[in-house]
């Protein structure tokens, strides 16, 4: 089996970009290269279609991952996804469905079935591939939960997988993070750490060098390249740890304000309104953030009822209501668009208490009731007089009273609501809903091309600043022996 596991010094280091950039490498030269991460936690996922037909969910970033690589996307790809559902329990969907709860406080009983799975998942992919690209999470230096792991060195022991490990040299304390990373492992640990990528570099290379040469002495490992920090170069978000403003290019700015719900989920249907050069694309959780907005979303949430609850005590449901008042346009999406109902009930507790209902902001003639199936699909259909797509991943089903329909959804004016994730992906959906809501002529802006175009740019760093052809040989023949051992965990 031949693959490479790419591990970072921390969560956000740029594991993500690395594989993907290291899968459009791959395939550049002709390897048939498959991504893979044992365990996202992400509530930003993706449908895609399962080798039996039927649909799955995935991380968003494997989703991409795969296009890299200019393969299809497969639940293989990311057998366990957890959806935080509060800070100490997830919702776990395992090969792309659904299968019930894990907690904090199971950390190693509740996942053998899911590690069992993960590395199965790996396994097969391993037998299809010329290559597997996994990528880590979080750190493999988290020693607390080495016992437990599937996803860092767990899975690299599993597959005798060769590790390269990633630091975010923009935090600062890169050299130590790296150096500290592999000397926190276990000797049967240390010997897979091959070397090292260091990402986010803007500075002067000849300050970097002596740096670089110190590590690769005191490590006994290689640094396999410095990828240059690019402000430009943004991908389908993982998570919703830090989740960036898109600012207009040109003058005629409109106002887009996304309100940051708590549990904010698949993120990425707002990210091509960041490519219209007219508009300002912001995230606010202020009631004062949402007074001057052109046009609001309200996007999906992992916990309808809870984040209702959060909206109506910061006072933004008023702040919502008011800007309908004043005919501006609002879109939102599942979640959100659940929200605008009439009324949310939960009778078998997909959310929390069983029986528990709320009444909605009463902007739709809309009510949802929470089942227990969940709903994947790649609807496709009409609204606004052009091709709609996108994807649904949600457990409430809407039942519409009066209102005409919209893209799964239904619009009262200038209130539009939809089920339909990455609708606004479909550029002549975007425009005529634009032109709809804010009377903007269409722009020459392309989503599809864009991503694309981000794709093949992440390629060409890869390409220009690592050592592509050392990380292929890597994957082909595993980590080098005689990796020297570090103390202290190296220690006697």
């Amino acid at each position: 089996m031949s693959g490479l596991l790419v591990a970072g010094t921390t969560s956000d280091a740029g594991k993500s970009a690395v594989v993907t950039g290291l899968c459009r490498a791959f395939a550049r030269r002709g390897v048939r290269v498959a991504p893979y991460k044992a365990q996202n936690m992400s509530n930003n996922s993706m449908v895609c279609a399962s080798p039996d037909g039927s649909t799955a969910e995935i991380g968003r970033a494997q989703w991409v991952q795969a296009l890299a690589a200019g393969v299809v996307p497969e639940p293989a790809m990311n057998p366990v996804l957890l959806k935080p559902g509060s800070d100490r329990r997830s919702h776990v969907v395992l090969m792309g469905r659904p299968a019930g709860e894990v907690s904090a406080t199971d950390w190693v009983a509740g996942r053998r079935h899911l590690a069992a799975a993960a590395h199965a998942a790996y396994d097969d992919l391993a037998s299809r591939f010329d290559v597997v690209v996994a990528e880590g999470a979080g750190s493999p230096a988290e020693v607390n939960l080495r016992r437990g792991d599937y996803v860092n060195m767990g899975l690299a022991r599993h597959a005798d997988l060769p590790v390269v490990v990633v630091g975010d040299i923009d935090r600062g304390g890169v050299f130590a993070a790296l150096f500290g990373t592999v000397a926190l492992l276990d000797p049967g640990d240390q010997r897979l750490v091959a070397g090292f990528v260091v990402n986010k570099f803007r500075g002067e290379p000849a300050l970097l060098a002596p740096g670089l040469q110190s590590l690769e002495r005191l490590s006994g490992r290689r640094v396999l390249g410095v990828l240059p920090w690019d402000p430009g170069l943004w991908l389908d978000s993982e998570d919703t740890l830090d989740i960036p403003s898109r600012r207009a290019t040109t003058d005629g700015v409109r106002k887009v304000v996304v309100i940051r719900l708590p549990r904010i989920s698949n993120v990425t249907d707002v990210d091509a309104l960041g490519l219209e050069p007219t508009l300002d694309v912001t995230f606010a959780t202020d009631p004062r953030d949402v007074a001057d907005a052109d046009l609001l979303v309200l996007p999906g949430t992992r916990s309808t009822i809870a984040d209702l609850a959060w909206l109506r005590s910061r006072g933004l449901d008023v702040a919502v209501a008011d800007h309908v008042r004043r005919g501006r346009p609002l879109l939102a999406v599942c979640g959100g668009f659940q929200m605008l109902g009439r009324t949310i009930s939960d009778p078998h507790g997909v959310e929390g208490a069983a029986g528990t209902a709320v009444a909605g902001l009463g902007l739709l003639d809309v009510r949802t009731e929470f089942e227990t199936d969940k709903c994947l699909r790649l609807p496709v259909g009409e609204a606004l007089g052009v091709p709609a797509s996108g994807y649904e991943i949600h457990h409430g089903r809407i039942t519409v009273g009066s209102g005409e329909a919209f893209a799964g959804g239904v619009r009262a004016g200038n209130v539009f609501g939809t089920m339909w994730h990455g609708t606004l992906e479909g550029d002549e959906l975007r425009r005529a809903f634009l032109a709809a809501t804010l009377g903007l002529p269409p722009s020459e802006a392309s989503f599809p091309q864009a991503r694309a175009r981000r794709l093949d740019r992440l390629g060409d760093l890869v390409e220009q600043h690592l050592d592509v052809d050392a990380l292929l040989d890597l994957a082909r023949h595993g980590a080098p022996s005689g990796l020297p051992v570090l103390p202290p965990g190296g220690a006697a």
